[in-house]
């Protein structure tokens, strides 16, 4: 959701210098797509001390922060301690946005921060520019399960229990995609779908449709971008393909989606009127998946643009 952040900001300064400290598996993402120019994980950067009264910051950290016009903290702070201690270190300007509970959008909450800079980006919609070899690298991935056209890329899975609709439901859509449209399909697993790995096994083989598991968040993002469609629950991965580009139906139950719903003109979000994911109607789900299949099939290719 900061992907907007870093295109606003190299859109304003192309020749700017920007560096990230956080996630690395995360983050990493958007140094490939080639809008952030470093990345520095969270316990390498030393940025455990900042949460302490009166740390102890060697001098190359005072230097490095204090070599930045700007820097932006999405830290969660809400006593201003990180803040005080960043300032006290050399940060020159601080901007301060946290991520916890945005009464709107949570890329416009996130955007913030900028306006002071007087970039104002609204509405904003995350992409991640691929190269044309991860792309190759992403077609090649299910090329060598075996498919000959590219899949619709279902994910049943979500980090949160109360996210993920009834696998019944998956099933069903999955049998209509495969022998009513004759669309190839391909399960995703992560890391934390440990217990539907049986059942998807079970229908990777009734349907002919093969699954894979155990991938980076780089690797998922190059299959994303290579592929025809993605189903998925309310989670990363849903909001990771919305941002490569390809068509999108997002299932949403116990969260807003005006607040943490994927963006994008080829994204169809299902949301339950129970606010629960069992609350979703099968039928919903078909429409909306027919709908996304449509839009891909009279758009010309443009996949070196996702």
């Amino acid at each position: 959701m900061t992907l907007p952040v870093f295109s606003a900001l190299r859109a304003r300064w192309p020749d700017s210098y920007i560096e990230v400290i956080g996630y690395p598996h995360i983050a990493r993402l958007a140094e490939v797509a080639g809008l952030v120019d470093r990345v520095r994980g969270l316990d390498t950067a030393g940025m455990a001390r900042f949460f302490g009264r009166r740390p102890n910051i060697d001098e190359a950290t005072r230097q490095h922060l204090a070599s930045f016009d700007y820097v932006f903290s999405y830290l969660h702070d809400p006593d201003g301690l990180v803040g005080e201690n960043l300032t006290a270190a050399g940060v020159r300007r601080l901007l301060y946005r946290s991520p916890v509970g945005p009464s709107e959008h949570i890329v416009d909450h996130l955007l913030r921060p900028l306006e002071s800079l007087a970039i104002y980006e609204r509405g904003a919609v995350p992409r991640l520019p691929l190269t044309e070899r991860l792309i190759a690298e992403g077609r090649a991935r299910w090329q060598a399960t075996g498919l000959t056209s590219p899949p619709v890329v279902i994910h049943p899975g979500s980090g949160g229990r109360a996210k993920i609709w009834p696998w019944e439901g998956f099933l069903e859509v999955a049998r209509f995609l495969r022998n009513q449209l004759g669309q190839n399909l391909l399960f995703l697993l992560g890391e934390a779908d440990h217990e539907l790995q049986t059942r998807v096994a079970e229908a990777a083989t009734e349907l002919n449709a093969p699954w894979v598991a155990g991938l980076s968040l780089l690797e998922v993002a190059s299959l994303l971008s290579a592929s025809a469609g993605y189903l998925g629950n309310d989670s990363g991965i849903t909001h990771l393909a919305a941002a490569v580009g390809i068509p999108v139906v997002a299932l949403f139950g116990p969260t807003d989606p005006t607040i943490w719903g994927p963006r994008g003109p080829r994204v169809h979000l299902v949301t339950s009127s129970t606010r629960t994911m069992a609350g979703i109607r099968t039928e919903e789900v078909l429409h909306a998946v027919e709908q996304a299949l449509q839009i891909r099939e009279r758009e010309p290719d443009d996949s070196k643009h996702n």
